[in-house]
């Protein structure tokens, strides 16, 4: 359970919320391409207006490099959010600046503003102290609720905890309580997946999970490190030699837990990264002129009707490269798989999050996490700067 005070701990009429949440949303020509993040800090958002809160938000988008950036402004977020929450959403010009302190200041309950993006301040991401405590000086609690972020230590996510009362959003609390139960207290048999490109990315998580789950099973670029530790041929497939011993090791370790770690048995392979690369399926080792894109057909039954027979599963990482479309049957399976399996099913973010909204099945797992790098890190065992900086429940 999670041990850190909630907006549900705080007396809020006439207060002002100082808000973090995830708005960095994908964009194409202007226009906001899915709204996911937006309307998952409604319920946070809605029940500081209700309690009597005015409400500061900040957050950031995409990664400008030198100030504003027209294309990283924040107003289309501002804009949607205006619509759905039926209210006036006033966008300041700055980051807690003087156009910003003057806003906040006339901020009456119930009203909402929203600070520019907060990576316009190059001191954001050192997590300066002079920008968090003008952050503070916005308002009088600062509530955390922006998971995706929260594995990073930056002014807006855990640098202004050390100016005001912080507590956690709704969000966040979801995401704590769901990680930390696959960590606690998992509904047997706990099966994880493990995707996308590199070992070098996953080895703390591996390392930790193989401590907690039933099962492992491995796809994605990353697999064929772990063949190729097997002494396997993986042909001009991903492969990082420096962390050959590391997956040998990893798998050395499942043996003595008694824990299966499944890899791919066949491939969908082609002769250069490409959609219209010469595609074939094999089985055992890849040759010499051809790479691994996805798993083969035999291995992405396998992995399904393991998750079919599993109490819990946890999925990070896509199979193959499945944004394109002769590499997607494997990712695609394991995502049919997970909504179909009465097990309880957690989506750990990032391109398996893509990849289960691109075939309309988010509404069939059970929690989707907004964090890929956050849930990671947790279910890691480390510690996250945008949660550890709350009040503790005591």
């Amino acid at each position: 359970m999670l041990d850190k005070q909630t907006v549900r701990d705080i007396a809020w009429s006439g207060k002002k919320a100082v808000v973090r949440f995830d708005y960095n949303l994908p964009m194409r020509d202007g226009v906001i391409t899915d709204t996911t993040r937006i309307d998952q800090s409604l319920p946070t958002l809605r029940y500081l207006l209700d309690a009597g809160a005015a409400v500061i938000i900040l957050s950031h988008m995409g990664r400008p490099k030198n100030g504003f950036e027209p294309k990283y402004s924040l107003r289309p977020a501002a804009e949607y959010l205006s619509g759905v929450i039926g209210r006036p959403v006033k966008l300041a010009g700055d980051v807690a600046g003087p156009e910003s302190q003057s806003m906040a200041a006339a901020l009456a309950p119930g009203e909402i503003m929203m600070c520019e993006n907060v990576r316009f301040d190059a001191g954001e991401t050192k997590n300066d102290p002079e920008l968090s405590r003008r952050i503070a000086s916005l308002g009088d609690v600062f509530v955390s609720d922006a998971f995706g972020t929260a594995h990073r230590a930056h002014s807006s996510t855990a640098g202004v905890a050390d100016y005001l009362p912080a507590v956690c959003g709704l969000l966040i609390g979801r995401e704590v309580a769901v990680l930390e139960g696959l960590l606690k207290n998992p509904r047997r048999p706990f099966v994880a997946i493990l995707g996308g490109a590199k070992v070098s990315d996953k080895i703390g998580v591996i390392e930790n999970l193989l401590e907690q789950v039933d099962m492992l099973m491995i796809g994605g670029g990353m697999a064929y490190t772990f063949l190729a530790a097997k002494g396997g041929s993986v042909g001009s497939s991903l492969l990082e030699i420096d962390r050959i011993d590391i997956a040998r090791a990893l798998m050395d370790r499942a043996e003595a837990l008694g824990k299966p770690l499944l890899l791919p048995t066949d491939h969908v392979v082609a002769d250069r990264f490409a959609e219209d690369a010469a595609v074939r399926n094999l089985s055992g080792d890849i040759p010499e002129g051809w790479m691994g894109l996805d798993i083969g057909p035999e291995t992405a039954a396998r992995y399904a009707a393991e998750v079919a027979k599993a109490g819990t599963v946890f999925w990070n990482g896509p199979m193959g490269v499945f944004e394109m479309a002769p590499f997607a049957a494997g990712t695609r399976t394991v995502a049919e798989a997970m909504a179909t399996t009465p097990a309880f099913t957690v989506v750990g973010g990032g391109d398996s999050a893509a990849a289960v909204s691109d075939f309309g099945l988010g509404s069939k797992i059970d929690h989707i996490s907004t964090g890929g790098g956050a849930s990671l890190e947790f279910l890691e065992g480390k510690s996250l700067p945008g949660v550890a900086c709350l009040m503790d429940k005591s």
